[in-house]
């Protein structure tokens, strides 16, 4: 067992799409089995049988749901969020497990305050409820270059990876000022190889 006690605690992985957020968390999974923990994963927007339904929407191909506005978007990730933390994410922790979510409250700001131009007051308000207000015991924001990320996806994009680089580098701006404000969060180098990344992960968790 680590020298920090992750029973119960909240796991956050932040980024940009294609940073290398998936690979981080299943190698930090395995790092966690092996030093005793009980571990659920989840992932936003989903997690739940309303939360896929909601990232079917939110998520979907580009040209379907062309005429969903910002809000929309919003209080879809916020619906998600809301099922996510109270079926999944607050029972896990209640039950002493260590809990590892891909995005959860800093997407929003980052996505749809910074992306998309809302009112970041408004979805902070959103977060509280939909998270009752939870926030993560430690956030990762994997970072690289908007370019870098926009080059690494190769399969078919959704509504929102299709977006302009100028979104990706606002929304990437926007979590680099939200690691800046918030003291549990820390920013990781994602322009190394993985088993570089895994090793500052785990270091920071004294795994």
């Amino acid at each position: 067992m680590s020298a920090i006690d992750l029973r119960g605690k909240l796991i956050a992985f932040e980024g940009l799409d294609a940073c290398g957020k998936s690979t981080q968390e299943r190698r930090l999974i395995r790092r966690l089995d092996e030093a005793g923990y009980d571990v659920v994963s989840t992932v936003e927007p989903g997690g739940t049988t309303i939360g896929d339904a909601a990232r079917a929407i939110v998520l979907s191909k580009p040209g379907a749901y062309h005429a969903m506005i910002p809000f929309s978007e919003l209080l879809l990730f916020m619906i998600s969020r809301a099922q996510n933390t109270h079926e999944v994410i607050r029972p896990a922790m209640e039950a002493g497990k260590t809990v590892i979510v891909s995005r959860y409250r800093m997407s929003s700001e980052a996505y749809q305050g910074y992306g998309r131009g809302m009112d970041l007051d408004l979805i902070r308000t959103l977060n509280d409820h939909a998270t009752e207000n939870l926030h993560p015991d430690l956030t990762f924001f994997i970072n690289v270059p908007a370019e870098t990320a926009v080059r690494r996806k190769k399969s078919e994009h959704d509504r929102i990876e299709i977006e302009a680089l100028a979104f990706h580098e606002r929304v990437r701006h926007g979590f680099l000022e939200l690691v800046a404000q918030d003291p549990h969060a820390v920013v990781i180098d994602g322009d190394r190889p993985p088993e570089q990344i895994e090793e500052d992960v785990a270091r920071y968790l004294q795994l």
